[in-house]
């Protein structure tokens, strides 16, 4: 306490020696000598806040005198006092007294001039915290911005904002503008609270018309002041920070200073800058950061990384612009696989995906829609001319194309509109006008599809669709020739009437599909080029039957020749498909049926435009509301069973079920499928239900139906252990029933609390979407959980827990009884536990539907004992291979839902490996010879382009017997069994995967002998399953498949040439469509091709990655070298980036290691998905980066070029790696993990940059890598920086800053929010930039 009374005689003292220094009129010089050396005695450390407090406070008002000022200036030359607490002091006394103290305000603004851009001597300075803290409480920022922080930097952002927005405030108070401004007055105080009754500069009545003047010139050079801090290179870049990190104070800043620049007449009248020069230099301040970033080792990176490839000249303009979206047509082939379905939609990935690849190319959303529409056309090419086999896909391929590509193009367009929208309604009218209704989004979509004209070889149809897209050519030309066109239903115009040449093509669809979605309107029509003729060639006479959904919709019954009509016919309109459902709900029974039997017509496999509603509404159909008559404990579902029959049958095709996995249905259809498969398979089969076509089917049909339909939506035969190599699952290997319900309960939860409506994609239906029934678990279906249970127990281990006379055991020997009753009649017994007889003599089915009166869920159950049973004996000799190949086929027949566990039971026993071989001799069972030769030279052609040796199918001479597992021959016996009719397509389909994935995991050559046996049964599929049979050769060699992963890096970049330039890319690495291409039959695939279709069957997710980041490297290094003689290798230590020498540049070397990159990304992401990615991150490359040692080969003879590159391909890699997982934004479910995983990372730079880590690797490689990867996310993804904590920003930033990176560092700070504005304001000031 005693210190206060002698801190207040010093301050005392020190305004006394001012005073009589001003009355005696002392030199100020001399008076600050003397004050300095009295605060010096006294400990006071100067600058001294204190001091400031006291000088500014004696001159305002009392002292307001040319000496006092003078004593002021002088104490700030030699730094007693520290001028931003004086500036900031003097601004709350000065701006509001200005009128009053004219001469005082212009003071006040010398001083500013001369002291307020000397920001580095403040932040080097004493006291720097305790004069900026000071400074916050003088000009209350808290109050004024809101932002709770004491950090000197961003305070010296808050001062700078300050300082300039009062005098702009001043100003255009000055000139009656204040209130033409939405707030009517200023936030900062510009006005005096005190009456202004006399001027007290000196000032008397006639002199007034002077001080007018005075304060006129005032006004003026206060506005060009404002030109000055707009024009300093530090405190313009400052002025960026407060836009990027304070958007709503400074909207509201620059919609005064717009003010100012249109109504001012100071700023009119100024000689030093114009309103439009100033609104020029405000605009520019977003730029300031970046037009000048090319730091010291970064400039040739900057400069090619951020020039379009497109533009690039030369031979490879063609591939190097398609392998721009090179992801985008690998996650299109990879997802025709249907071997696997989705749980997420995939038009939010491809969303995704389109935007992060525009993102990362630096591309115009023109070229990113023109990209994204050849890369899905090429897809369709590919499929037209594949051969056939016993998966159908042209469905799936257009849904892609027709369906998922249109609604992920109408969510990026609609996601730009929606945000101007909102940017709307938050802004004040004068602001709306400048706010366009259209995005420039839909407008590049526009040129996007114009300019696929220029795409003629992709644009033809398949043969499927060829009617479709000359109906959508034909209608272009009525609606031009003015022609009524109706509904949008063309189906009943006979194209015999209209000219040749309307012909249509894949345009015609994508537009037509655009115009439904209402992303593009009929204007399309009126193209150049889209209409092939004149419209006066069209008949005005044509006229055409009127369709069935326009006669069903005018209120037509639903007779047969109707039904015909509306199944083959796909409704165009949400409204017709929600009048069919309508009455599918609340129809009579026939009538029920018979909109069943709709729903999974045309409108579901070609009903592109409203594709996603219907396939949602089956899956409500699915679950029938409990009807108001109900009464007792049977389900209400038994009395919906022809219907829920017709629907489980309609949508089990392979296309069908990858239409519910695109549109990221497969979750509630899983959860609309368990009640079904609980309810009927525990219901004897003791009723039946008659169908109009005369046939019965009973419980036992419609639980098969519903049964085998859910475990196609999982890979229901894996064991559970099978992914258990290395640390990453692969993508899709935990797709299980809870998984799936899971998401279902996720994305009931998100519907209901996301707000209503805020997609126009979403059209407004009278049908609430979805039904609100609560989460569902799988507890609500005793039964299915059991055998769930029940069903990876039989998998992972042997069978055990028979016990003779309890339920399972008798339902044991039911079934054994019927299913073998030769043996049984015989007196031998094939059930291991009891002896037990049979005098049945029924045969076939109908002896099984006499004596199994058992539910499904019991045979189900038991079936794993009556298969082991069947295989021992048959192991044994008592039962023939044909006995118990018929048995199992009566069995399927009773039930097919059997089959489910007569796969997963067998396929667990071939892996056990505990059985005898079976030969395949054609005796005992069947015989592969006859075409097996033929089938081991088309394999050898397959893989021929990949250099992988092929093991002998035959040893030499043929002696040696072929031979299958006894469980594998029994389920390829009983497959071939089967005749291919529409019937049994469906349970085909279930175990014919299942079939193909055991076959080609067990030992060579099981695979081709499965092949051989399938292709003398169906001649037509014979390429499809020998191409199936040639994935074996990959499943079991590791280095086979890193063998193919080397020809795909160097297919896509063309590098089996001397030529840089040469042919390489998409066409290359996935060729044109599989098939027999070749008069002599199956040509080689595709690398890429067989790369996708063979990754689902790695296990060691961890190996491959570190094989695709080596290769990588390995690839930039053939690049670096490719054909380049020792004296051009001279030539490159000098090149610069946009230079050439011989074949290579730095800038085509970076063009293609930016595709060998997003390929290896890719490839790694398709196969282990977000889970790989995120090991790569975390653990792959930080280890990389740590382990390796010494300097790369060649270095010193391509002067570092390597290891540059390297370091830059690392940099891509990672980028392309992260924007695939957690995508570009946080538009998607998936980015919210992105945030750990980035600060994870950042943190590992951080530490590896200040060296808390030490690293093996090459420092240029580090370098390279590091700025490589911050200027990426910097250019592409700087949203992501608001993710990383600041404190490990500011860690990465030093450690910039000590490479001599400020400008790098600046962007990383500067993009990174308010905490990080200080410390990228203090690089500014240091660094001067």
């Amino acid at each position: 306490m005693a210190a206060e009374p002698v801190k207040q005689r010093l301050w005392d003292g020190v305004l006394e020696q001012t005073k009589v220094a001003q009355e005696r009129g002392t030199d100020s010089l001399m008076w600050s000598m003397q004050l300095s050396s009295s605060l010096t005695a006294a400990g006071v450390s100067i600058p001294s806040v204190e001091v400031a407090e006291l000088l500014v406070s004696h001159i305002c008002w009392s002292n307001n005198t040319p000496i006092a000022w003078k004593f002021l200036e002088k104490a700030l030359t030699i730094r007693i006092v520290p001028p931003m607490l004086v500036l900031a002091l003097l601004s709350i006394r000065v701006i509001p007294n200005r009128r009053r103290y004219p001469a005082a305000y212009r003071l006040y603004m010398e001083l500013l001039k001369r002291y307020a851009f000397s920001l580095p001597s403040l932040i080097n300075g004493p006291n720097y915290q305790k004069i900026m803290e000071s400074v916050s409480d003088t000009l209350q920022f808290y109050q004024i911005f809101g932002v709770q922080s004491s950090e000197p930097g961003l305070l010296v952002v808050e001062f700078i904002f300050s300082i300039i927005w009062e005098l702009l405030d001043a100003s255009l108070d000055d000139e009656g503008l204040l209130e033409f401004t939405p707030e009517k007055k200023s936030r900062w105080l510009v006005r005096s609270q005190d009456m202004e009754i006399d001027y007290l500069d000196g000032f008397e009545g006639k002199r007034m018309e002077r001080l007018d003047v005075f304060s006129k010139i005032n006004t003026t050079m206060a506005v060009e002041i404002l030109g000055d801090f707009f024009q300093d290179k530090v405190t313009s870049r400052i002025l960026y920070l407060v836009r990027r990190n304070m958007p709503v104070h400074w909207e509201c800043f620059i919609h005064h200073l717009r003010l100012l620049a249109a109504k001012s007449a100071s700023l009119r009248n100024s000689k030093n800058i114009s309103p439009e020069a100033l609104l020029q230099l405000a605009s520019a301040t977003h730029q300031v950061l970046f037009r000048e970033r090319k730091t010291k080792s970064q400039k040739q990176f900057h400069a090619i990384a951020a020039r379009s490839p497109i533009s690039s000249s030369g031979q490879s303009h063609a591939t190097v612009h398609s392998a721009l979206w090179l992801p985008i047509d690998l996650y299109l082939e990879d997802i025709m696989d249907g071997s696997q379905v989705n749980a997420t939609s995939a038009v939010e990935t491809l969303t995704g995906l389109v935007k992060a690849l525009q993102a990362l190319n630096q591309t115009s959303w023109q070229d990113a829609f023109l990209g994204f529409w050849t890369a899905a056309l090429r897809l369709v090419q590919r499929e037209r001319n594949s051969s056939e086999g016993p998966v159908p896909r042209i469905d799936t391929c257009l849904c892609l194309l027709l369906s998922i590509a249109i609604l992920a193009v109408v969510n990026i367009v609609e996601e730009e509109e929606i945000a101007l929208s909102n940017e709307a309604e938050q802004s004040s009218i004068t602001q709306r006008k400048n706010i366009e209704s259209v995005g420039k989004r839909r407008e590049d979509l526009v040129s996007s599809l114009q300019r696929l004209d220029d795409f003629e070889g992709l644009l033809t149809p398949p043969t499927l669709v060829s009617s479709l897209a000359n109906q959508a050519a034909a209608k272009a030309m009525m609606v031009l020739s003015g022609l009524p066109v109706g509904s949008g239903h063309l189906s009943g115009i006979s194209l015999n009437d209209m000219p040749l040449i309307c012909s249509g093509n894949l345009r015609h669809l994508i537009v037509e599909a655009c115009i439904s979605r209402n992303v593009l309107d009929t204007s399309a029509y009126m193209w150049p080029g889209y209409v092939k003729g004149r419209c006066n060639q069209i008949p005005r006479n044509i006229s055409g039957q009127v369709s069935g959904w326009s006669s069903f919709m005018k209120g037509s019954p639903l007779t047969p020749p109707m039904v015909s009509a509306l199944v083959s016919t796909p409704a165009t309109s949400l409204a017709e498909i929600e009048r069919m459902y309508e009455i599918a709900v609340s129809g009579s029974d026939d009538e029920k049926i018979s909109a069943a039997t709709i729903f999974c017509g045309a409108s579901l496999t070609r009903g592109w435009n409203i594709q996603e509603h219907t396939g949602f509404l089956i899956t409500r159909l699915l679950s029938p509301a409990v009807p108001t008559d109900i009464s007792g404990s049977e389900s209400h579902l038994i009395r919906y069973a022809p219907f829920l029959n017709i629907l489980t049958i309609g949508i089990s095709s392979v296309d069908c079920v990858q239409i519910f996995s695109l549109h990221g249905l497969v979750p509630p259809l899983t959860a609309a499928l368990m009640p079904i498969c609980e309810v009927f398979g525990s219901y004897a089969p003791n009723m039946s239900w008659s169908l109009n076509t005369g046939e019965e089917i009973s419980s036992h049909a419609v639980f098969s139906n519903a049964f085998t339909l859910l475990l196609k939506l999982w890979r229901f035969e894996q064991p559970p252990l099978e992914h258990v190599v290395g640390d990453v699952t692969p993508a899709g290997a935990l797709l299980t029933p809870e998984y799936f319900l899971l998401v279902h309960n996720s994305q009931l939860a998100s519907y209901e609390n996301s707000p209503r409506n805020q997609n126009k994609t979403n059209r407004p239906s009278r049908l609430p979407y979805p039904s609100s029934k609560g989460p569902i678990f799988m507890d609500s279906f005793p039964k299915l959980k059991q055998w769930y249970r029940k069903h990876q127990e039989c998998i992972a281990s042997t069978l055990s827990g028979l016990v003779p006379g309890n339920p399972v055991h008798q339902v044991v020997e039911a079934l054994l009884n019927v299913m073998f009753r030769k043996i049984n009649r015989g007196g031998q017994s094939l059930t291991p536990t009891t002896s037990g007889s049979s005098n049945s003599s029924a045969s076939g089915t109908d002896d099984f539907s006499l004596r199994l009166k058992f539910p499904a869920w019991d045979i189900l159950e038991a079936l794993p004992f009556v298969l082991d049973a069947a295989l021992t004996a048959c192991a044994h000799g008592r039962l023939s291979p044909r006995e118990l190949t018929t048995g199992l086929k009566d069995l399927a027949d009773f039930l097919p839902a059997s089959l489910a566990t007569v796969v997963s039971y067998f396929a667990a026993e071939v892996t056990r490996g505990l059985w005898k071989p079976a030969f395949m001799n054609g005796t005992d069972w069947p015989s592969p010879a006859a075409n097996l030769s033929m089938v081991e030279q088309q394999i050898n052609k397959i893989v021929a382009a990949t250099g992988v040796s092929v093991p002998c199918v035959t040893a030499e001479g043929g002696s040696a017997p072929l031979t299958l597992p006894l469980p594998l021959a029994a389920l390829v016996s009983l497959t071939i069994t089967y005749k291919l009719d529409r019937g049994v397509d469906r349970f085909l389909i279930l175990i014919g995967p299942a079939v193909n994935n055991l076959g080609i995991g067990c030992p060579w050559p099981c695979m081709p002998i499965i092949a051989a046996l399938w292709a003398q049964k169906v001649k037509r599929w014979s390429d499809f399953l020998v191409f199936s049979a040639s994935q074996t050769v990959f499943r079991h060699s590791n280095e086979a498949v890193v063998q193919l992963l080397k020809v795909c890096f160097a297919t896509a970049l063309g590098s089996n040439s001397s030529s840089v330039a040469s042919n390489g890319g998409v066409g290359a690495l996935l060729g044109h469509g599989f098939g027999s291409n070749l008069a002599g039959g199956l040509s080689a695939i595709a690398p890429g091709i067989l790369y996708l279709r063979v990754h689902r069957a790695v296990r060691n997710i961890m190996f491959l990655t570190e094989e695709i980041v080596s290769l990588l490297i390995h690839t930039v290094k053939d690049i670096v070298n490719s054909g380049l003689p020792t004296e051009e290798k001279e030539k490159l230590k000098k090149t610069k980036y946009n230079m050439k020498y011989g074949q290579i540049s730095l800038a085509c070397a970076l063009d293609k290691v930016k595709i060998a990159a997003s390929l290896g990304a890719s490839l790694v992401w398709l196969t282990g998905g977000v889970a790989a990615v995120q090991a790569l991150l975390r653990e792959m490359l930080p280890s990389w980066f740590i382990s390796v040692q010494g300097s790369e080969p060649d270095a010193e003879e391509t002067g570092g070029m390597i290891s540059m590159l390297i370091g830059y391909a690392l940099a891509y890699f990672t980028m392309f790696g992260v924007i695939f997982a957690w995508g570009v934004d946080s538009a998607s479910t998936a980015s919210k993990r992105r945030p750990k995983v980035l600060e994870k990372h950042f943190e590992f730079l951080g530490s590896g940059l200040d060296g808390k880590i030490l690293l093996g690797c090459n420092r240029a490689m580090w370098r390279a890598y590091v700025t490589g990867y911050l200027s990426l996310i910097v250019t592409c993804t700087p949203s992501w920086l608001m993710e990383v904590d600041v404190e490990v920003l500011k860690r990465v930033g030093r450690g910039l800053k000590q490479w001599n990176e400020e400008e790098l560092a600046l962007a990383i700070l500067g993009l990174s929010g308010i905490g990080a504005m200080g410390a990228a304001a203090e690089l500014i000031i240091e660094a001067g930039i």
